[in-house]
């Protein structure tokens, strides 16, 4: 009961100022969609980046087989889609306020990769793109919208940072000899 006041108590209260700061989302200038895309020089073949790939997927991911769509490793490409949980915090208690679905696409190259993160919508009756969040001028514009934003930005941005340090070359340790 204490729940459903509470998220009642937050959808009732549009006013509500944050103190973080408003987090701007990439946004491609060709689909107009929110994008995080990165080519990261990485020395490898395209094989052992794709190998890197998949033991980062594996390690990162609860569930990675039910995450990643794609595997090809003769094109050097994994494709993943998961989701990120959205918070209202209202008097230091945390209520889900839905979930962002994003696409994560990895190419791989002699010395490279590419990672791009794009199709971000929010999980509801029908399609809700989060580049919505972007315009004030919506007539559904809630300030609780900026609180998502960074929320959704910190997120992807842990993704991004989790995979860069996934793809480093491991350090091969040399055998010890007795």
């Amino acid at each position: 009961m204490i729940r459903f006041k509470l998220s009642i108590l937050a959808l009732l209260i549009p006013f509500i100022s944050f103190s973080q700061e408003s987090t701007a989302f990439p946004v491609d200038s060709d689909t107009k969609l929110v994008t995080y895309q990165e080519v990261v020089q990485q020395n490898g073949s395209q094989d052992e980046l794709y190998i890197r790939g998949i033991d980062w997927l594996n390690s990162y991911y609860k569930n990675p087989f039910d995450v990643s769509r794609v595997r090809n490793r003769e094109s050097g490409v994994i494709e993943l889609q998961h989701r990120i949980e959205v918070q209202n915090s209202v008097e230091d208690v945390n209520l889900q306020a839905g979930t962002v679905n994003y696409e994560l696409r990895i190419e791989f190259k002699p010395g490279r990769y590419r990672y791009t993160i794009s199709n971000m919508t929010l999980r509801q009756q029908s399609r809700f793109p989060i580049e919505r969040w972007l315009n004030k001028d919506d007539p559904q514009y809630s300030p609780l919208w900026e609180n998502y934003i960074a929320q959704v930005d910190a997120k992807i941005k842990e993704v991004i940072e989790s995979l860069k340090l996934g793809m480093q070359p491991v350090e091969v340790k040399p055998e010890e000899k007795w």
